[in-house]
């Protein structure tokens, strides 16, 4: 495929990938195969010849399209939201073009700086403390990592070497691995799966502390937790708060927990995977209060804030902590300026060497969107849409509702009134106004 070639077939997939997502809806959601469908359909090696495109995107609809999980289709409501746009992709088709691979400073310096930026835009935007953003002269700062389960891992593992530090400087005959081998973590019997595994890979015991009848950790609980485990010789290092669980979206009490953490030397590090996008509105940061005790803090801008997968923001309060924790410098990775104090070499930030261009994604979505779009998109049923709603409803005729206001907000009420009203008519209405609401939600989405 030459450069002639490629901008027919880019075109032509941009066409294929719009066309998708307008008519995904009318999509089976879950796909009809089986455990081993797909090895059936095609070659048991690959071609010893080179085949055509046209062939190719043929078996994208023949073999690819039947065993596909719709997940931007209006009717997927499972795991959790995957929300991409159109200046997302854009975006990350660009980040392909370029082909950077970001490890150092030098190896693409807007790869690095843009990084930089976007995470001190979103921090700001979060309202998180000046502590967490690099700024030009502050000590912490932000990191695109892959998924939140890495930010934990990368979190747990930092508090991991400074905990070994601390015990070293006051007992230098102590050994690293009697050191580990007494450390403690603790994390809510609510939370992520993805907590337990980077105490397994981090080869650390972790202990879940029971939440209260709102599913939430509280510091009462964990204090008990923590001077048991110090009487009987273990060493506290790191607790991880869930603001948002799996289960039921419980809200851990961090403005409690925050002050216990700082006062016995334990990491906090907060954990907002899918809720934290909703801290950008005003409305929603008190959720957040808190955050200003924690040593690191980390949500998914690719689970509702319209950037597509793999983008998972994460900030620390020191940032020495995190790089001291994985720095190697080899011959072939220095360069010019490394010491100057104005570069970051994201390799130290994170698990893999290599990194792709992803803060391209949300330079693109913060531009074109702008903060109030991106409020908006996360608000969904504001005011406005609920009166717009009501009205087309009204104009329709099918059903007949009226409003209330709740704590200021413009509500739509459904009571069930009639005598011959039964389940079936419930189930109407509700088709009906879900129709409405992702047809509303299409026209939102078309302002961008």
């Amino acid at each position: 495929m030459d450069a002639a070639e490629f901008r027919r077939r880019g075109k032509e997939m941009v066409d294929f990938v719009a066309d998708y997502l307008e008519n995904i809806e009318h999509r089976r959601v879950y796909p009809d195969v089986e455990p081993g469908y797909l090895r059936s359909m095609i070659p048991s090696e690959a071609p010893l010849e080179p085949e055509s495109y046209e062939d190719v995107l043929k078996d994208v609809d023949r073999v690819i399209m039947p065993g596909i999980t719709h997940w931007q289709s209006p009717h997927f409501h499972a795991y959790f939201p995957s929300a991409s746009s159109y200046p997302a992709l854009l975006a990350d088709m660009l980040c392909g073009g370029l082909g950077c691979i970001g490890f150092t400073w030098a190896a693409s310096p807007a790869c690095t700086e843009l990084e930089t930026v976007m995470l001190d835009w979103l921090g700001k935007m979060l309202q998180l403390p000046e502590d967490f953003l690099a700024g030009t002269k502050g000590q912490g700062g932000g990191v695109i990592q892959g998924t939140a389960s890495e930010a934990t891992l990368m979190a747990l593992l930092a508090a991991r070497c400074k905990a070994v530090k601390c015990v070293h400087e006051s007992d230098p005959q102590r050994s690293e691995a009697d050191i580990i081998s007494k450390l403690i973590a603790y994390t809510s019997e609510e939370a992520h799966s993805s907590v337990e595994r980077a105490g397994l890979i981090g080869g650390v015991g972790i202990r879940m502390v029971a939440t209260d009848e709102h599913f939430s950790v509280r510091a009462e609980t964990l204090e008990k937790m923590v001077a048991e485990d110090k009487a009987a010789g273990f060493i506290p290092f790191f607790f991880c708060a869930t603001l948002g669980t799996t289960p039921s979206c419980a809200f851990d009490k961090i403005t409690e927990l925050g002050p216990l953490c700082n006062a016995e030397n334990i990491w906090m590090h907060i954990d907002a995977a899918y809720a934290g996008s909703s801290f950008i509105c005003p409305e929603f940061r008190p959720l957040l209060d808190g955050v200003e005790f924690a040593d690191s803090f980390n949500f998914n801008p690719h689970k509702w804030l319209l950037v597509n997968f793999d983008c998972s923001a994460m900030w620390v309060k020191k940032r020495t902590d995190l790089i001291g924790a994985f720095k190697l410098d080899p011959v072939y990775l220095k360069y010019d300026n490394q010491e100057s104090g104005l570069v970051t070499d994201y390799r130290h930030w994170g698990i893999p060497l290599g990194r792709r261009f992803r803060s391209l994604k949300l330079w693109f979505v913060f531009r074109m969107y702008g903060q109030s779009g991106l409020q908006a998109y996360i608000r969904k049923g504001s005011d406005e849409l609920n009166e717009a709603l009501l009205k087309e409803m009204t104009h329709l005729g099918r059903i007949h509702l009226v409003p209330c206001k709740l704590r200021g907000r413009f509500v739509l009420r459904f009571a069930v009134c009639g005598r011959t009203t039964e389940l079936r008519h419930v189930q109407e209405a509700w088709t009906h106004i879900t129709e409405l609401q992702h047809a509303a939600s299409r026209e939102f989405h078309t302002m961008w």
